[in-house]
């Protein structure tokens, strides 16, 4: 049942979230140079959406960021991290099938190997490794902070969803204009592999170097974003 809503979860998430990035930038799309405002909005729902998904079967982490700062604070189980961390790759993997397939005619007629790319995974705006790495951590610290803030704040059943999906548009009208904020390993890693794997059209390489960023800056900035939110707690 955890696998299952995982993998569903962050299939969705990734179909629409990385889909709503197609539309927008792909050539001959209905919505293409709809902007950044569109793809932050459209990411925001995604995750929402998937959230909804997902929640009751596994919880929805749909982020290993998300699971291992859990279990960085003891409030979720390390045995269940690896299963839960296959299925997020796993989804997210397919997830970035289902988009290519469903964009098949648009890789063809869009040029720019980066736009490709971006259509799968992240990539800073200026290539500047610290920061780059601060903007990774620092947005899913907030992201972390938030799902963990959502218990004592007591919130609605049912209203959980709609704030995550609140705080990712947050994030990504606020921090994620410098890397795309990926925030989450799976989101990134898993797309970029596809993207390595199929034959599309147009597409360069799928920028190895930069990879490592938005896996291990979102890991940092989950676990330490909840380990001081569960010291605050603490003190308190």
């Amino acid at each position: 049942m955890n696998f299952i809503g995982e993998l569903l979860g962050t299939l969705v998430l990734v179909l629409l979230g990385d889909g709503v990035v197609s539309a927008c930038i792909l050539n001959k799309t209905k919505a293409q140079n709809s902007g950044w405002i569109a793809i932050v909005l459209g990411w925001g729902v995604a995750v929402s959406i998937a959230v909804y998904i997902s929640g009751f079967l596994s919880g929805a982490h749909l982020n290993p960021a998300v699971t291992i700062a859990l279990a960085a604070t003891g409030a979720f189980s390390w045995g269940q991290v690896p299963i839960y961390l296959l299925a997020q790759f796993l989804g997210a993997g397919l997830g970035a099938i289902l988009v290519y397939l469903h964009y098949y005619p648009h890789w063809k007629e869009t040029e720019d190997a980066g736009t490709i790319l971006a259509c799968f995974s992240t990539g800073p705006a200026i290539r500047h490794t610290w920061s780059n790495l601060l903007g990774e951590a620092l947005g899913t610290a907030v992201l972390v902070i938030t799902v963990m803030a959502i218990g004592p704040n007591k919130v609605a059943d049912g209203l959980g969803p709609i704030i995550v999906g609140l705080v990712v548009i947050a994030v990504g009208f606020s921090l994620g204009a410098t890397t795309g904020y990926a925030i989450n390993p799976a989101r990134d890693l898993g797309p970029r592999i596809i993207h390595a794997i199929l034959p599309i059209p147009n597409k360069g390489d799928s920028d190895w170097s930069y990879a490592w960023i938005p896996v291990v800056g979102p890991i940092l900035g989950g676990v330490v974003g909840a380990l001081l939110y569960q010291l605050v707690l603490a003190i308190l």
